[in-house]
């Protein structure tokens, strides 16, 4: 099933590449994104949906020195957030914190409470740890993962250890295990290799080639979804990794993004360069598919795909589901598009 977008538009003033939902505001469904323009001042754009559900109000727009190349919210500071920035000449990243009154103010400065500084090569992204509140963060460069102490009121980060990668593997992003603290899933050009903080070692891998992107299940434990380039979705139980328990066809071209719902069993969101959304139900266990997580008409129940959202006239790289409503998510097109759509109709009937 496919069709136009009936969600909510905001437009950026440059082309984007991220997007993040800001889980610390617990008042409003809010996300927050920034733009990736060689030659202009760069914005990050803190975007709140109105109490109706009709508008997106921009709350704050920031001046940024460079281009964001990644981009996430700190799950337990609303005001916090880290980027990836690109100079034109070298990557960076630095961890920000929004103006306690920038509501009232004529041209609010970001505050850069801590940079993260160490990484040689290309940085590709900062991890914080999704399930709480913690004081580490995770920046993956081309060749190490950097674990960091993080201390906002004296506003500094220290390197508490750092792994490489080997000679062998580009690292090219990550993410950061919901049930296990001391767990991180890294992806590199022909696997995804998992890693214990607590040693800095890898302690197993996925052999796949060209995964863009990999998400925990924050529902269930062991589970993980990865969206690599002309083979589609898969979907792991890292009790077995050697083979995925289930696989969707992915997109018309490369899959970039995929990202587990944060309340509902078996609804996964991807998009990719043939400007489309994806929303998918599969069974997210080894075990048979059960009911009753999702609704869709009979002649549906086979296809995993349940809706496409092809309103985008350019690649969708961001994606974010809202962790205070999760029937809604947040899509950004390259074009500097942020698109807000509700998932109500394929949740169940009360």
């Amino acid at each position: 099933m496919q069709g136009g977008s009936s969600g909510i538009g905001y437009g950026l003033k440059y082309q984007a590449r991220c997007i993040s939902d800001v889980k610390a505001d617990t008042d409003h469904t809010s996300f927050i994104t920034g733009t990736l323009s060689l030659r202009e001042e760069n914005e990050v754009h803190l975007l709140r949906l109105s109490s109706g559900g009709t508008e997106l109000i921009c709350e704050g727009l920031f001046s940024h020195p460079n281009e964001i190349w990644d981009l996430s919210s700190c799950p337990f500071d609303q005001r916090i957030f880290s980027t990836v920035f690109s100079t034109g000449e070298s990557f960076g990243a630095a961890v920000w914190q929004i103006p306690e009154l920038y509501g009232q103010l004529n041209s609010p400065q970001l505050e850069r409470i801590a940079s993260l500084d160490g990484h040689v090569g290309k940085v590709n992204c900062i991890l914080w740890w999704p399930s709480g509140r913690n004081d580490k963060l995770i920046s993956i460069d081309e060749e190490n993962l950097f674990l960091w102490s993080l201390d906002c009121s004296r506003k500094a980060a220290q390197v508490q250890s750092k792994a490489s990668a080997g000679m062998l593997h580009y690292l090219s992003g990550g993410a950061w295990d919901p049930h296990d603290v001391n767990a991180v899933a890294a992806t590199c050009e022909s696997s995804v290799q998992f890693w214990d903080l607590r040693t800095m070692k890898k302690t197993s891998s996925i052999e796949r080639g060209h995964v863009r992107k990999v998400d925990y299940d924050t529902r269930k434990m062991h589970m993980l979804v990865t969206a690599e380039d002309e083979s589609g979705i898969h979907i792991w139980d890292l009790r077995m990794p050697k083979v995925p328990i289930d696989e969707l066809r992915g997109h018309s071209h490369w899959t970039w993004a995929v990202t587990c719902n944060p309340e509902y069993d078996g609804l996964i969101l991807s998009s990719g360069t043939d400007s489309t959304v994806n929303l998918w139900f599969t069974s997210t266990t080894s075990d048979e598919l059960t009911s009753g997580s999702v609704v869709a008409p009979p002649s549906q129940k086979l296809d995993p795909l349940l809706f496409s959202f092809n309103d985008y006239e350019d690649s969708v790289y961001g994606l974010a589901w809202s962790s205070r409503e999760p029937w809604i998510f947040a899509s950004l097109s390259y074009d500097g598009r942020v698109v807000v759509e509700s998932i109500k109709p394929f949740l169940p009937k009360k």
